[in-house]
């Protein structure tokens, strides 16, 4: 049996967090939680290799999940990083080639299967 992938999900909502966090889990996922960019850029440091980084991109303490994405690239060049947001895609600046995006609300199965298959590329 493979390893359960490893998520790093960054949201400031405790709630959301909590709740997807542990559905997630339920899944077979492996799964830490960060309510911001700072705390992330700490467990990535403290536990390594994680498999996928999901993160809000507004989120508080001068760390939007666009700036993490650019430490997680260098950090982790083998995960993937997957951002949401409540706004419009086309609303939000340009994100980089690397990033893939789920808007909220989103179904927890639709970020279930966005996390087991990679979006194709744009």
């Amino acid at each position: 049996m493979s390893e359960p992938l490893r998520v790093l999900m960054v949201e400031d909502q405790e709630e959301l967090r909590e709740m997807i966090g542990q559905a997630l889990n339920d899944f077979g996922f492996d799964v830490h939680t960060a309510n911001d960019g700072p705390h992330a850029l700490q467990l990535i440091d403290e536990t390594g290799d994680f498999n996928i980084v999901f993160s809000d991109v507004n989120m508080p303490n001068n760390m939007s999940g666009l700036e993490l994405s650019a430490h997680v690239a260098e950090a982790l060049p083998n995960a993937r990083m997957i951002l949401s947001s409540g706004y419009a895609r086309s609303q939000l600046p340009p994100l980089p080639p690397h990033v893939e995006f789920i808007a909220k609300p989103y179904r927890l199965r639709q970020l279930i299967e966005l996390l087991k298959n990679p979006a194709p590329a744009a």
